[in-house]
């Protein structure tokens, strides 16, 4: 799904305009950005949750010569499903 089918479900399901429907899209992002970028858990009740986690520096291998390298420590968003987006994944809803 891209950003276009997304607005046009969204403004579909509130009757609001497709102009309103990206605006209020890109706000939520936004949010949810600014968000994680000053270090805070993003929750949805059901649906999941978002959150900035520290990866350590570590050693890992190139594929095609074996040669070791060494990867940086890196900040990266990790997303934790919620209990409704968990079962849906299983099948029961």
């Amino acid at each position: 799904m891209t950003k276009k089918d997304f607005v046009q479900l969204m403004s579909a399901k509130t009757g609001s305009t497709m102009k309103d429907s990206a605006a209020s899209y890109d706000a939520f992002l936004k949010v949810i950005e600014d968000k994680l970028r000053a270090g805070e858990r993003v929750s949805f009740i059901g649906f999941g949750s978002f959150a900035v986690v520290d990866k350590p520096a570590r050693t890992a291998r190139n594929p095609r010569t074996g040669k070791p390298i060494k990867v940086a420590a890196k900040k990266v968003v990790k997303f934790k499903a919620g209990a409704s987006l968990r079962e849906l994944k299983k099948g029961k809803k």
